[in-house]
């Protein structure tokens, strides 16, 4: 049985207590946002929940246990709502309804089973399963931008040297080509046009002009529905990495939702919780139309393989799991499958990546100065003859 309330205490003292707990909880709300737009790092979010479940294992009170956590937090913004919510549990309001106050700390999915750990008494291995989802969830996230800073920052760093090359190497070139007077090749002809073009004033005002109005009229045309969905829907196209995206989010769903029916909620508030969850609107669109279906009567692996959107193998792992009662074991044998089809593809990727970049790099700076260097070839070869 979960105790929200603090332990108990003579009544003055408690009086005293929360007076200036409301006192100091006022003075905080000032240097901090609105409830509703208060955002934390994930984690921060993992380790509060994590110790959490320790101190309600323990046996403290979960208002008190809040509390001292809060008292030792390094984000200030937590720890105002972490005490925010110990004295909302304080006033009888019970934990689940108390994290709805913060939407943008704490998701739907994990309120969803917090509510399902008050009703059934297993609270304490609610918080835990959160804190694990969190911080699988981060490690997936973490494993594709491992894959993906590499290859940028080296593409960036090529960017950089070239751009080197033609404003401050190039134009050097360029005066002594003029003094020889030789017929340049076509490269080289093209290099220092390229030359000309990035060292003058249209290029140094229209390039950031470019980027930023490119980069807002795709923030604009992305944050339309129909824009997100059109470049969801592409993105998941694009060779590798479209494949790692689409496993992760395999991962992601699996995991969840498994967790979700495991701990007693129904199957379609499961899909709904784990719409939230999703990052790409292709699958967040499919989901909802798998619960039109499923509340329609249809069994979940029909609704949710007719988009042909989800791979066969999850299709198939749901209808056996529909079919033989299992449904939660198959989909964390799901969830298991796909965090190592993560790792692997993350793995398999970053092997080929680090050749092609190295090839494309090369080949850039190479031109450049193969380019620089042809003129003075063909001026020995015409000495000599």
């Amino acid at each position: 049985m979960i105790q929200y309330g603090t332990s108990q205490s003579p009544r003055n003292q408690g009086d005293a207590q929360s007076n200036s707990g409301s006192q100091n909880l006022r003075i905080q709300a000032k240097n901090q946002p609105p409830a509703a737009k208060l955002k934390v790092p994930q984690k921060d979010l993992l380790v509060f929940f994590r110790q959490l479940s320790v101190i309600l294992e323990s046996g403290v009170a979960l208002a008190q246990g809040m509390i001292l956590i809060a008292e030792n937090m390094t984000n200030a913004k937590l720890a105002f709502c972490v005490q925010s919510i110990a004295f909302r549990l304080n006033a009888g309001e019970e934990l689940s309804t108390s994290l709805r106050q913060y939407p943008k700390v704490f998701e739907p999915i994990a309120i969803g089973l917090i509510e399902a750990g008050e009703a059934g008494g297993i609270l304490e291995q609610v918080l835990d399963r959160i804190a694990l989802l969190l911080e699988e969830r981060a490690k997936i996230k973490g494993q594709i931008i491992g894959a993906l800073v590499y290859p940028a920052l080296v593409l960036l760093l090529s960017l950089s040297v070239s751009l080197g090359l033609l404003i401050f190497i190039v134009p050097r070139f360029k005066n002594m080509f003029d003094s020889m007077g030789a017929e340049l090749p076509a490269l080289t002809s093209f290099m220092l046009d390229l030359s000309n073009f990035v060292t003058s004033m249209t290029f140094a005002v229209g390039a950031p002009m470019t980027i930023v109005v490119g980069l807002y009229l795709f923030r604009g045309y992305y944050s339309s529905k129909k824009g997100r969905l059109i470049v969801d829907t592409n993105v998941l196209k694009i060779p590798l990495f479209g494949d790692l995206l689409l496993r992760s989010e395999m991962a992601g769903m699996c995991d969840t939702l498994s967790t979700l029916v495991n701990s007693g909620i129904p199957i379609v508030e499961g899909i709904d919780r784990c719409i939230s969850a999703s990052s790409n609107e292709l699958i967040r669109q499919t989901l909802r139309q798998s619960i039109l279906l499923v509340t329609q009567g249809q069994e979940l692996n029909y609704s949710m393989g007719r988009s042909n959107v989800f791979p066969k193998l999850v299709i198939s792992m749901i209808k056996i799991g529909e079919e033989t009662g299992q449904l939660s074991f198959m989909l964390e044998k799901l969830a298991i499958f796909y965090k190592r089809e993560v790792e692997a593809t993350v793995s398999s990727l970053t092997k080929a990546m680090e050749p092609a970049v190295i090839f494309v790099v090369a080949g850039i700076v190479g031109t450049i100065v193969v380019s620089l260097y042809l003129p003075m070839f063909s001026l020995i070869q015409n000495m000599g003859s």
